[in-house]
């Protein structure tokens, strides 16, 4: 999210108000880009109060969430290997939740038991 309104804020500090002197030299690309930009920013600006206003809103209980649970978190990410080996969490009608493990695509090759009758293998056609 704050990509985001880093970008945004490059968006409008490009488009800042341009001075007719400025408008003199420029090619008709540049115009149009600024034009566009300017209509990008305007469009925009709802869109990014609002994002202000949800990140003030949640901003102290994620915090304080990857406070308490963050060393949680990185403890159980340093114990699982490989996160595509396990299913999308699923939480039981108790509560529960429990995570599987995904099934071995291709089995190991056993090797077929003989037959104990037969020595060596053979059987009788």
């Amino acid at each position: 999210m704050q990509r985001f309104l880093i970008i945004c804020a490059a968006c409008a500090a490009m488009t800042s108000p341009v001075r007719a002197e400025e408008d003199i030299g420029k090619s008709l690309m540049e115009r149009g880009a600024e034009l566009f930009l300017e209509g990008l920013r305007q469009e925009m600006e709802p869109a990014i109060e609002d994002l202000r206003g949800l990140a003030d809103q949640f901003g102290p209980a994620l915090h304080s969430f990857m406070q308490e649970m963050g060393p949680a978190l990185a403890e159980l990410a340093a114990q699982v290997q490989d996160w595509s080996a396990y299913e999308l969490p699923e939480m039981l009608p108790n509560g529960d939740i429990i995570i599987r493990k995904k099934p071995l695509r291709d089995p190991p090759d056993r090797p077929e038991p003989q037959d104990e009758a037969a020595p060596g293998g053979l059987t009788d056609i």
